[in-house]
């Protein structure tokens, strides 16, 4: 069997960054550092961080010393909660989720009902809900019942959604009818290119590979975007998960990975699948 790779996988430069900012703030605090939530979506990166002396927290009160923000941001009002605790803060916000986060603040200013189309339980969304008041979060049709008629909106996007569910979405709501709209384009460039190469790949192969978090909203939607070419696809957070019957009756197999998949784990399936082809 022929193996493929993506011509663009594995981290962005947001999660290279938190990874940075993580590394150097446990190597100044060798007793430990607290991170607020998963500093990203990958179980992996996650354990060996915590193996590291990196706690993860879900609870502000918990805080003490040194809190890392994740690369998915937190809305103001944890920030203000962790400065009232008295604890530093180191911010690790990826920033094209900062950008996203002004320009629903801004938009809010302009007198906009801001929109964003994005999962609302999504740690990213519920951060940037939090940068205007009244914000609505709308992902599926049914979702457009939320918004009032004829309204003035302004919208952006989860920035790891893909540009054709951001257009859908848009096209709906300007279907269902409004007075003024105004659509800014928050999604991640990294994230785009990505896309556009597994799904590229996904033409092209018998068998998809997506490697990645399953909490990973990024990695979930390029398994979705190669699904619908039509071809076999498995979302595989590794090798671990592999199992021979999975590229039965296949010739050729497309690895992709997520914006917060390691190489070292793409390297690993990749490498460990050429020698079971070798059998």
């Amino acid at each position: 069997m022929e193996v493929k790779l993506a011509s663009k996988l594995g981290f962005c430069f947001g999660v290279e960054r938190a990874i940075e900012m993580a590394e150097r703030v446990l190597a100044r605090h060798p007793e430990g550092v607290y991170s607020l939530g998963e500093i990203i979506h990958n179980r992996q990166v996650v354990e060996e961080f915590s193996r590291k002396g990196l706690k993860v927290i879900n609870d502000v009160n918990q805080a003490k010393g040194l809190v890392l923000i994740r690369s998915h941001g937190e809305p103001p009002e944890v920030f203000e909660q962790l400065r009232n605790r008295g604890v530093e803060i180191v911010d690790a916000t990826c920033v094209l989720v900062k950008r996203a986060q002004q320009i629903v603040t801004n938009l809010a200013k302009e007198g906009y009902q801001v929109v964003v189309v994005g999962q609302v339980k999504h740690p990213e969304v519920k951060a940037v809900l939090g940068y205007a008041d009244d914000v609505i979060c709308v992902d599926k049709p049914e979702d457009l019942e939320l918004l009032p008629a004829d309204g003035k909106f302004g919208i952006v996007c989860q920035t790891t959604h893909s540009l054709e569910h951001f257009g859908r979405m848009v096209g709906l709501i300007v279907a269902r009818g409004c007075r003024e709209i105004k659509v800014i384009n928050t999604l991640c460039e990294e994230v785009r290119r990505r896309q556009a190469a597994a799904v590229e790949l996904a033409r092209q192969v018998d068998v998809m590979f997506v490697l990645g978090g399953k909490q990973s909203a990024n990695t979930r939607e390029l398994a979705h975007l190669c699904q619908e070419q039509g071809v076999a696809t498995y979302h595989l957070e590794g090798w671990e998960e592999f199992s021979p019957d999975m590229v039965s009756g296949k010739s050729v197999a497309g690895v992709t990975a997520g914006a917060s998949t390691p190489q070292w784990i793409i390297e690993r399936f990749v490498n460990n699948l050429r020698r079971f082809e070798s059998r």
